[in-house]
């Protein structure tokens, strides 16, 4: 194993996936609240883990400021490559914010050199409490709403400020399935919507990662690289458990546990031969902050044995 990791790593394919990490990692969803880890330690705590790519997370949870995060990043060495927004497509009243939190976004970011924004689609249950805030699924005006929208969001990030614009899949939210993703694929214009492939959440969707990365190689831009306990995504489902419980039961954990299986999707993506950025992630809000670190670590660590990340 440890000569077929070294010939691995070697591979120019492998040279072309660039491993970063996000809040997310260090069990971060909210620009502020209690229960999460203050910024300034989980960005030492990143740099001290062996990163030097960034993702930024939830606006707001770091600087906003231009100036201040190119700063606080760089005294650290990291590259930021992107941000990270939610925002509601599919509302009419709701179009107003969206595209003003974007702009804020996009404008920070463009300044400090990122190239990409990745648009997390709002859940249809509440991230505290599970309780329904909107309908499962999209039809009629709402879903063409939501397609004209995620293309005139992703024509903004482009051409106002040089970002591509990928969406993300997401449990409890209006892409979560295959046959969501399918859907937005035939819906959406390639020019200005592109994909994250969050492979955690394609296997809370009950879909195949492989299948998907060799079905749609062009749309495919941008990387969440996270792992999930089938088991306890099977119990999710079968339960119609929202997706906060899932969390807080397990669901998703550390690589080399869970699924996809983590040696198979690397050389899938090695396989489409193109730059990628492949960002770590696990859901893990609320976490004990003693943990992020020596877990990210291990992560880590693991990942560069098969090949991703050439540290």
């Amino acid at each position: 194993m440890e000569t077929q990791s070294k010939a691995r790593n070697t591979d120019p394919r492998y040279s072309k996936l660039a491993i970063g990490v996000c809040p997310d990692q260090w069990g971060v969803w909210f620009p502020e609240d209690p229960l999460q880890i203050p910024w300034e330690k989980a960005l030492d705590e990143m740099a001290e883990a062996g990163f030097s790519i960034m993702e930024t997370g939830p606006f707001g949870y770091f600087p906003t400021d231009p100036k201040r995060l190119a700063d606080e990043m760089g005294k650290r060495g990291f590259k930021v490559v992107a941000g990270t927004g939610w925002g509601i497509l599919h509302q009419e009243e709701a179009w107003k914010d969206t595209e003003a939190t974007f702009r804020a976004i996009g404008e920070t970011h463009a300044a400090v050199g990122a190239e990409y924004v990745v648009h997390l689609p709002p859940m249809f249950r509440d991230e505290h409490t599970g309780a329904f805030t909107d309908v499962r699924h999209l039809d009629g005006a709402a879903w063409d709403l939501y397609v004209t929208n995620a293309n005139r969001l992703g024509r903004i990030m482009k051409e106002d400020y040089g970002l591509k614009m990928v969406l993300h899949p997401h449990g409890d939210s209006h892409i979560e399935t295959r046959e969501d993703i399918d859907r937005i694929f035939q819906a959406t214009d390639p020019a200005y919507v592109g994909f994250c492939l969050d492979t955690g959440h394609v296997v809370y969707g009950m879909a195949d990662n492989i299948d998907l990365i060799r079905t749609y190689p062009d749309r495919i831009q941008y990387v969440h690289i996270k792992a999930m306990d089938p088991k306890i995504v099977k119990q999710a489902h079968d339960e119609d458990w929202p997706f906060v419980k899932a969390v807080k039961a397990g669901c998703s954990v550390p690589p080399p546990e869970g699924e996809p299986d983590m040696p198979t999707l690397v050389e899938a993506l090695a396989d489409l031969d193109k730059e990628l950025y492949v960002i770590c992630e696990q859901d893990m809000y609320g976490c004990d902050p003693a943990y992020p670190l020596p877990n990210a670590i291990k992560v880590r660590e693991y990942l560069a044995s098969i090949g991703l990340g050439q540290k």
